[in-house]
């Protein structure tokens, strides 16, 4: 009887703890997706970047833009690579706020000039973080990089049909329909006096998307400033099988709102989306604002849309599922 009894004890508490291991097992293997704004629990008018993490730890820093509060932000933690669709100032990074909340969602200050290093380059070299972009932006990065005493190795290609792996994550660049110039501020001297003066740009190849495929089979699509592309069909959705997009819905100088959602549902086709770009102050108090560009993307989506508040980390499935912070 004492033996039997026992045997069940031991057997239920063994039942108890593999339950316990695999309910663990199950939040660690998930994707999590940190927005970083200029507004705690919001999103507003600048609101681009965002940090990625595999379930092994690998953090990515996707469009650092302005709302990055410098290398010292404290919001950053480790970064182990940072992504850049594209050289505009607000993707690249050519001025940040200078602390969380200072000023309004819908008009950040934004007083921290970044130029000419970005806030790209300058975040790498406080994280020793690998710059991975495609095109012809990652000679840019390794002058900069040269240039103030860090690594020019640690900018890195990945060319569109190419793929390159860092940590748990395997990285392509997808092709965006944009523009994508060096301002003259960003190359300092006469150089880039010359070209201000003349209202041109520096030559940098096209601008990029981004497929990530994490370690736990999460295939997720970072659209960059884009408008509508057949390869968003083709590429992210038919050969990629992307379950879970980043898009851009700001109207004017990317898609807008019904655009965006036309490609989510006609052509992407994920699980799930996150909005970026919105060029507003999309949400109050965490709720978005009736009539605004994100909500009208959020009425024709077709599928699951997630607000990237800032400071708010939404977890993902390997479908595309969000199952945490959603």
């Amino acid at each position: 009887m004492i033996l039997t009894t026992l045997f069940r004890y031991t057997a239920v508490t063994l039942s108890a703890s593999l339950f316990v291991m695999t309910a663990h097992s199950a939040v660690a293997a998930n994707v999590k997706i940190t927005p970083v704004g200029s507004h705690d629990g919001e999103f507003c008018v600048f609101d681009r970047a965002m940090i990625l993490e595999d379930p092994d730890g690998t953090r990515i820093l996707y469009d650092a833009g302005r709302t990055v509060a410098g290398a010292d932000d404290p919001r950053l933690g480790k970064i182990d690579v940072i992504l850049v669709s594209h050289m505009h100032g607000d993707h690249v990074g050519d001025r940040h706020i200078k602390q969380v909340n200072e000023g309004e969602c819908g008009k950040p200050v934004v007083s921290v000039t970044a130029t000419p290093n970005t806030s790209t380059v300058n975040i790498a070299l406080a994280k020793k973080a690998v710059i991975l972009t495609g095109s012809e932006m990652p000679s840019f990065f390794t002058g900069k990089l040269k240039a103030l005493g860090g690594d020019p190795a640690a900018s890195q290609l990945v060319r569109f049909g190419g793929s390159k792996e860092i940590g748990g994550v395997t990285f392509t660049t997808v092709p965006a329909v944009h523009s994508n110039g060096i301002v003259g501020a960003m190359i300092d001297g006469e150089l880039g006096h010359m070209l201000d003066a003349a209202g041109l740009t520096a030559y940098a190849g096209p601008p990029t998307g981004y497929v990530l495929t994490f370690s736990n089979g999460l295939v997720v699509y970072l659209s960059g400033d884009t408008g509508i592309t057949a390869e968003q069909e083709s590429v992210v959705h038919e050969h990629y099988g992307a379950k879970l997009a980043v898009i851009n819905i700001g109207d004017t100088y990317t898609t807008g709102p019904k655009e965006a959602a036309y490609v989510i549902n006609e052509m992407v086709e994920p699980t799930s989306v996150i909005p970026s770009h919105a060029n507003e102050a999309a949400t109050k108090g965490g709720k978005v604002i009736a009539g605004t560009r994100t909500d009208t993307f959020i009425k024709a989506s077709q599928v699951p849309v997630y607000l990237p508040l800032s400071g708010r980390t939404m977890a993902f499935d390997n479908s595309g599922k969000c199952v945490t912070g959603c």
